[in-house]
């Protein structure tokens, strides 16, 4: 590998050129490796977000994170293999039903997830909440178990991608995590290394969504696109809608039991819409449209495949999860119809009531979080229940109200904007 030097990278780019293949396979050797110290890298971060990257530029930087670690090799599986990454929301349990969903149709689902920041609540902070269940497992472990069940909803090991998990880091502390270049090939690196023959990307659009303006999120998308089919991955991305979260819970337990009721063939609406049409779009990439996925969940398929993978990983799917302690009513202000409920507002005060961490090495509390009764277009009563808040520390139970302050709005029918649940599809 040609050697280079920091500082000429970052001066290329902060100066607007375009980096050449040999200056990015060194610097993110070279960062890997400890050789490009933390501020040179911050610099070439905001050069890369002031300035941007050619989609060549993208591809080779994704190219080089991926080469910085392992890659895993499903083609010894005797089915197919999809994978499906969203940009992370606000009561966005789908990977939970969507895995045993997909699998139930004959196709494996290896998903790679992570643990929630902020108000975007974690998989495996979720699946945790199940007594017994692990997140850690070997790559051994994650074949047997996508040959005999289908599905494995795991935490990625550390070798895939060393490069993206120190740049990760990097980035949340110097203010440089929006840049899409840097976005779409972090995602990209991991699941391209993690071997899927087929990935479906679910990104988010609106004020509980990374991305709150449509044509940024249609530009992440297309990037995201980009490099999973230069890099021989079939890549489809859906634009969903998340200004309103999803279904009637945020948090870690709550949520696996309504992913749960999604499995028995009841659960919310938009949850049900958005866990179909997620797997329509896997089973198509992955060669299986000729399978419907919606009826896994009316023959008892998926809940079939949901159990065999949570006892897999040595959870106890029939167990009692647990509650919080505590909890609070939010009763409705009038009578009339929900003709809105803002997202972030659901997600902060979900957060503030230890649903969700703000730092990596936080505890999350398995039992917090918060159910509302209505969805924007249902009918409240005044003084029925709106909000339930949930917390085993009733201290948080005021911060967390001010967060769902202005995050909601009871009037008439006619004031209920309706915004489709998927906005948009690209590639494919």
């Amino acid at each position: 590998m040609t050697a280079h030097d920091a500082v000429e990278v970052i001066l290329a780019k902060r100066d607007g050129g375009t980096l050449t293949d040999s200056q990015i396979d060194w610097v993110i050797d070279a960062y890997t490796r400890g050789d490009v110290a933390d501020e040179q890298m911050s610099a070439l971060a905001m050069a890369i977000l002031l300035n941007g990257m050619q989609r060549t530029e993208i591809s080779r930087w994704t190219a080089a994170m991926i080469a910085s670690g392992e890659r895993m090799d499903f083609s010894a599986l005797s089915r197919p293999t999809a994978d499906k990454h969203s940009t992370g929301g606000v009561g966005d349990k789908i990977t939970l039903p969507l895995a045993p969903v997909v699998a139930a149709c004959g196709v494996a689902v290896p998903q790679l997830s992570g643990r929630g920041l902020g108000h975007t609540g974690g998989t495996l902070d979720k699946l945790e909440s199940i007594p017994g269940w692990r997140a850690a497992l070997s790559n051994a472990e994650m074949m047997a178990q996508l040959e005999s069940v289908g599905a494995v909803i795991c935490a990625a090991g550390d070798g895939l991608a060393p490069a993206d998990k120190k740049l990760y880091a990097l980035r949340d502390v110097t203010g440089t995590v929006e840049a899409i270049p840097l976005i779409a090939s972090s995602i990209m690196s991991k699941k391209i290394a993690e071997g899927t023959g087929a990935l479906v990307l679910d990104v988010k659009v609106g004020s509980g969504a990374f991305m709150k303006d449509v044509d940024d999120a249609r530009e992440l998308a297309e990037v995201m696109v980009g490099l999973g089919t230069d890099a021989g991955v079939r890549t489809v991305a859906l634009l969903t809608d998340m200004s309103t979260p999803l279904g009637l819970t945020a948090g870690n337990a709550i949520e696996v039991a309504e992913s749960v009721d999604v499995l028995a063939g009841g659960g919310p609406a938009d949850v049900v819409e958005l866990t179909v049409a997620l797997a329509r779009e896997m089973l198509t990439a992955a060669g299986r449209e000729d399978v419907d996925p919606a009826e896994t969940l009316t023959d008892g398929t998926a809940m079939d495949a949901w159990k065999a993978m949570i006892r897999a990983q040595d959870g106890d799917p029939d167990a009692a999860l647990p509650t919080a302690r505590e909890s609070h009513v939010v009763t409705a202000p009038a009578t009339g119809v929900l003709t809105r409920l803002d997202a972030m507002a659901v997600g902060m005060a979900a957060w503030r009531l230890g649903a969700g961490r703000a730092r990596k090495e936080d505890p999350v509390q398995a039992g917090a979080g918060v159910v509302w009764h209505a969805r924007p277009g249902d009918a409240v009563t005044a003084g029925e229940p709106l909000f339930t808040l949930l917390t085993d520390e009733p201290a948080r139970f005021e911060r967390a109200l001010a967060s769902l302050e202005g995050g909601y709005d009871v009037g008439s029918s006619d004031e209920v904007v309706a915004q489709p649940l998927v906005i948009d599809r690209i590639g494919g």
